[in-house]
């Protein structure tokens, strides 16, 4: 991974390192790396797989994510996995004796990213499938990262687990989104007055003012209506085309020379 001008990439590029303990399925590795290259994390470590390593298995659940797959290392425990960190956090869904401080995701992101950002190296922990991490594990990390789950369904599978971690990760930095809205000019007011006029002309005609006493107010709640939809240019000129077709006019809206929109037909149609 480099950034964009080419140097190297600094702790918090890489971001923390996500640490796997025991993972007992290849496809939960997989989705695992998949969720980190999501949120731009890249340092995946992984302890004594259950079923050895590479696994093809998990290559094909990365979808893609052969990045952090390539790079990803294995370690023999938990100690060697975390001997090069400074800073370190556990995953747990379940209350544990310890006394131990407990984080939930926005001030455990907050913390990490204030000390990677000191250039203390830091990393996350995450047990096994079926049973978590044991006390002994626990006792690497300085501090608990717990989900607000529900407690009589807490149990998360590991690759959700480290997916909710990464993007809060991602969230307590300054990206932004991948992209935004398309711009879009607004219609001009005297679009749509010309839509307005348009559409009460047909209404009109097809009888919808009645009784005619209540003709103002329902105009008046029809143009509320659509000035709240800050419609575009291209929408008034489909708004108009649609009124058109249920007139039966055999034209679409075009602008006249004057620079208004009009549906009648031009000399030579």
């Amino acid at each position: 991974m480099s950034t964009a001008h080419g140097e190297p990439p600094t702790l918090l590029d890489r971001g923390p390192a996500i640490i796997l303990v025991e993972p007992q399925l290849g496809e939960n590795i997989g989705t695992a790396a998949r969720a980190m290259a999501n949120f731009g994390l890249s340092d995946l470590r992984i302890v004594k797989p259950r079923d050895g390593w590479p696994n093809e298995r998990a290559r094909v659940a990365a979808s893609r994510a052969d990045h952090v797959l390539d790079a990803a290392r294995m370690f023999g425990s938990v100690a060697e996995a975390v001997a090069d960190l400074r800073s370190v956090l556990a995953t747990t869904a379940r209350p544990r004796e310890l006394v131990m401080p407990v984080l939930g995701p926005e001030p455990a992101m907050a913390q990490l990213r204030g000390r990677m950002a000191a250039g203390t190296p830091a990393g996350i922990l995450f047990g096994r499938e079926r049973i978590g991490l044991t006390n002994e594990e626990l006792g690497h990390a300085e501090a608990i990262l717990t989900l607000p789950v529900e407690p009589s369904f807490a149990s998360l599978n590991v690759a959700q687990a480290v997916l909710l971690v990464s993007y809060e990760w991602r969230l307590s930095g300054d990206a932004g989104l991948p992209f935004d809205a398309p711009d879009a000019e607004p219609a001009s007011k005297r679009d749509l007055l010309g839509l307005f006029g348009h559409l009460e002309g047909a209404l009109d005609s097809a009888g919808f003012f009645r009784p005619p006493e209540k003709k103002p107010h329902m105009v008046a709640a029809l143009r509320t209506l659509l000035q709240r939809a800050s419609l575009t240019e291209q929408e008034v000129r489909t708004l108009r085309g649609v009124i058109a077709a249920l007139e039966g006019r055999p034209t679409r809206p075009r602008r006249a020379a004057d620079g208004t929109l009009t549906t009648e037909r031009g000399e030579g149609e």
